[in-house]
């Protein structure tokens, strides 16, 4: 059996996306495995090499996980002929400059989001790599999650009938960091560093909306700031510039000409009462379904209980018990592995992966768009780009 290695220069990788999902779940499982299994009977092996600011941070990840290579020297790695691939999970401040400089370097290209911090970058991005070979993916983790994987199969089996509308609720309770400490870093609260709940997840949501339902063609919204002040790592006090939650309602035009109505609450300042930290609830005529990361539930129209409202008695219905859990069927159990799987595989084909970065400039589109409706305090469509 042949066999080919792929050296990946993981850049970002001493911060809490970078190490978790995608070194440790991701490319330290593939590299154990002995590598992914291809169409053609070879073995595509991989090699990291560990790219970020904090030299001490990079020899200490290097020497827990038995790595040989790092460097802090970003520029010198993404012009190295021996790298065949070049990741991003640093803060979205540095992303767009490393991104151009791996493109004109030749580099396959992996990468967090958003992509840039302006619409005008990321459309720039979409367009300088257009006309390469290269192969060029950008993280969409949920969409190869189990409970969004599900729930895409009822939208393609047409168990819906006529889709409705969408209702997602995310977020949980971030510690001020005062008495608790934070569970995120301060920079997601400084508007300056690049941080808000906005840019961070209607990136999300666009692709979420795009691979469910379809194309997002309006979006209204509002960002706050539910919490002024924080405390830091340092545990100094700071203002919280960037909002911590963002209330939407888009209309989605699915590929039959339909419209839905998508509504996505976001917040790193409430309380969980659900299943999972992010639902999804799509209507339809002719059944629902409520999927998380994991689980999803489903009822049809004929399984569908007769609610009457009635204020003065209590409801003698059980709902939560009148919904049907839909099967796995195989689907895999961490996203961003499944996804660096599939863009592993794309590499080595030679071929473009689903996931680009024009994607990624709709989801800084989005968010951008987001912003500007908070401003306005208006409804705004959604253009085409462009590329």
């Amino acid at each position: 059996m042949t066999s080919r290695t792929l050296t990946i220069a993981m850049n970002g990788i001493t911060g809490r996306m970078g190490y978790r999902q995608h070194l440790v779940r991701s490319i330290l499982p593939i590299r154990a495995d002995g590598g992914l299994l291809l169409e053609d009977g070879s073995r595509l092996q991989v090699e990291p090499i560990l790219v970020g600011r904090n030299e001490n941070k990079l020899k200490e990840i290097a020497a827990r996980h038995d790595l040989s290579r790092w460097t802090t020297d970003q520029d010198a790695i993404i012009s190295d002929p021996d790298v065949d691939i070049y990741f991003d999970a640093q803060t979205t401040s540095r992303r767009y400059a490393a991104l151009t400089a791996a493109i004109e370097a030749g580099k396959h290209i992996y990468t967090e989001k958003p992509t840039a911090e302006t619409l005008e970058q990321a459309v720039d991005l979409a367009r300088r790599a257009a006309p390469t070979n290269l192969t060029i993916g950008v993280v969409h983790d949920k969409l190869y999650l189990p409970g969004l994987i599900k729930l895409r199969r009822l939208v393609d089996e047409g168990f819906f009938g006529r889709i409705l509308s969408l209702r997602g609720e995310f977020g949980y309770w971030v510690f001020e960091g005062d008495v608790r400490p934070s569970q995120r870093p301060s920079w997601n609260y400084r508007k300056q560093d690049g941080g808000g709940m906005m840019v961070d997840m209607f990136c999300h949501w666009n692709y979420v909306l795009e691979g469910i339902l379809g194309s997002v063609k309006s979006v209204y919204s509002q960002a706050i700031t539910h919490i002024p002040t924080r405390w830091d790592e340092q545990s100094e006090a700071y203002p919280a510039t960037a909002d911590d939650a963002a209330y939407a309602i888009f209309e989605v035009e699915t590929p039959a000409g339909k419209t839905v109505i998508a509504q996505l609450n976001s917040s790193w300042a409430v309380r969980v009462h659900r299943r999972e930290l992010v639902e999804f609830q799509v209507d339809g005529t002719h059944g629902s379904a409520v999927a998380g990361l994991f689980h999803c539930e489903s009822q049809q129209r004929a399984n569908t209980p007769r609610a009457n409202w009635d204020p003065d008695v209590p409801a003698d219905i059980d709902f939560l018990s009148q919904w049907t859990e839909v099967p796995d069927d195989g689907a895999p159990a961490n996203g961003f592995r499944a996804q660096w799987e599939e863009f592993l595989r794309d590499v080595a084909a030679d071929r473009p992966h689903r996931y680009g970065l024009a994607s990624a400039a709709r989801g800084v589109q989005l968010a951008a768009l987001g912003q500007e409706s908070t401003d306005t305090g208006r409804k705004l469509s959604v253009p085409q780009l462009a590329f």
